[in-house]
């Protein structure tokens, strides 16, 4: 099942990463914060299925984070949850 659901897992992934990129550079677009937002929420549903608790504890934040305008003083928070997520993700697909 993880090798049929991990190109989807990926892509929600890359949503939340190029949200936390964006908040980085010139700004947040509303439609990629709602994308990421969902994409967050999903990933949050389906990685505790996988047996990654500590990934949907991650995606919670990014989705909570992710509802509202990100305040620049969470912009770090979010990009380092994103990057735990990440490293969880390639160690359970390894």
């Amino acid at each position: 099942m993880w090798v049929r659901f991990l190109p989807e897992i990926e892509n929600r992934l890359a949503l939340v990463e190029d949200a936390a990129s964006a908040l980085v550079g010139p700004g947040l677009p509303a439609e990629l914060r709602d994308a990421a937002h969902q994409a967050a929420h999903k990933l949050a549903g389906i990685l505790g299925t996988f047996g990654l608790p500590r990934g949907t504890e991650l995606a919670r934040l990014a989705e909570q984070l992710l509802a509202v305008d990100v305040p620049p003083e969470s912009v770090a928070k979010l990009a380092a949850w994103v990057s735990e997520l990440r490293a969880l993700i390639q160690s359970r697909a390894s």
